[in-house]
């Protein structure tokens, strides 16, 4: 047995010194603190850097195809009455959403930015106090109410019973509603009278979009939309203004959900509008984005960039649509972050690497320094002694 140990003590590779051989100075003292805190400094740094999560980029070709596109907005016009905001949108597929409410909330403003009123729909509801019937004679007792649809009647027995649906009608059929008094509904309702007691109220319109993943276009802009000649205009006529104010901020813009990093270069963004009419519009590079965290949890959602363009346009000219336009379009790429912890034993491979290689530096400064003293010393006593 003694045999064996004698062995294994031949194999020591860290020979011992006797004590009575050491010889401590103070500059050696001195790089054995520093070299210490330099050690627990970059020791404390890999902790962190193990305890944290490191996050890989790749780009990718983005295959994906028949997915959805969901729009998060919420946008402030400080100077655009609810009453007349609509919200549009399309795509280069022939898919239109004209005048969407459905997922939208409109919030009336005051001259302040104080909240008034906030609803889903447009202009009210109607009031059925002996209205006008499709046939021309008023409403009788016990009679069911059928609107006129003036002319916009898909069939023979449609009806159309408040102000709201005769617009719709005369969209479908592409046509402008040029004066709201002339329509009975529209009247009854006081449609125009609820336009001027909202002027100088601003609106604040938010919600979301499901859209195709392809590009498009969503705006603001008032009026109700149509199709004319293939051509897509607003009724603006009804409103008899002849300038509308397009200032706007955006509070929000995302493309998907929100994932950690993510950075939206349209939030807070304010514009300010100084001609009586124009389009201001944002071309969007929308870039699809993929983040998976440490559990594996994938998140889709998109990144964007923006460039920014205004159309002015003089008053009471409506050869450019008053509103504003984001146009964006899909990238082919796809980034993907991933989230992934460093392993233990990269991290202990780096701990002992922080300690080896600080000790050694340490030695050789140590030893350049303490055999520098002893040269010098021995010089002046040389000099001495001469």
């Amino acid at each position: 047995m003694e045999g064996i140990f004698n062995k294994i003590r031949n194999l020591d590779a860290y020979p011992k010194i006797n004590e009575d051989f050491y010889s401590r100075t103070l500059s050696g003292g001195v790089i054995t603190l520093v070299s210490s805190c330099v050690m627990l400094l970059l020791f404390l740094s890999e902790l962190s850097l193990y305890l944290n999560a490191a996050t890989e980029t790749q780009l990718v070709v983005d295959t994906s195809r028949g997915e959805t596109l969901r729009i998060n907005f919420d946008v402030t016009f400080p100077a655009l009455p609810c009453s007349i905001l609509s919200l549009d949108a399309m795509d280069i597929s022939g898919e239109q959403h004209l005048d969407v409410k459905h997922d939208i909330i409109k919030k009336r403003l005051d001259s302040h930015g104080n909240v008034i009123e906030t609803r889903q729909e447009g202009i009210g509801a109607p009031k059925i106090e002996k209205p006008l019937q499709r046939h021309g004679g008023r409403l009788e007792h016990n009679e069911t109410y059928c609107g006129s649809c003036y002319g916009a009647e898909a069939a023979d027995d449609d009806c159309c019973n408040n102000c709201e649906e005769v617009r719709e009608a005369y969209r479908k059929k592409g046509w402008a509603v040029s004066n709201p008094d002339l329509i009975d509904q529209c009247k009854r309702e006081g449609f125009l009278q609820k336009v001027k007691d909202e002027e100088g109220e601003g609106c604040n319109i938010y919600g979301f979009l499901e859209v195709n993943k392809v590009a498009g276009n969503f705006h603001f802009a008032p009026g109700k939309s149509f199709q004319q000649s293939g051509v897509h205009v607003h009724d603006l006529l009804a409103f008899q203004k002849d300038s509308f104010n397009i200032s706007h901020k955006i509070n929000r813009l995302t493309f998907g959900d929100y994932f950690p990093g993510v950075v939206n270069p349209l939030d807070g963004v304010t514009w300010t509008h100084n001609t009586p009419n124009g389009m201001y519009q944002y071309f969007l590079k929308v870039v699809p984005t993929v983040y998976t965290d440490v559990n594996g949890h994938a998140i889709n959602s998109n990144q964007f960039s923006v460039t920014e363009h205004f159309k002015s346009a003089s008053a009471g000219h409506f050869s450019t649509l008053p509103g504003v336009f984001f146009f964006y379009d899909l990238s082919p790429i796809k980034v993907t972050f991933k989230e992934e912890h460093i392993s233990f034993l990269h991290f202990l491979t780096n701990v002992c690497a922080i300690v080896g290689g600080v000790f050694t530096v340490s030695g050789i400064l140590d030893s350049f320094v303490y055999h520098g003293q002893k040269a010098i010393k021995k010089k002046m006593e040389i000099g001495k002694f001469s």
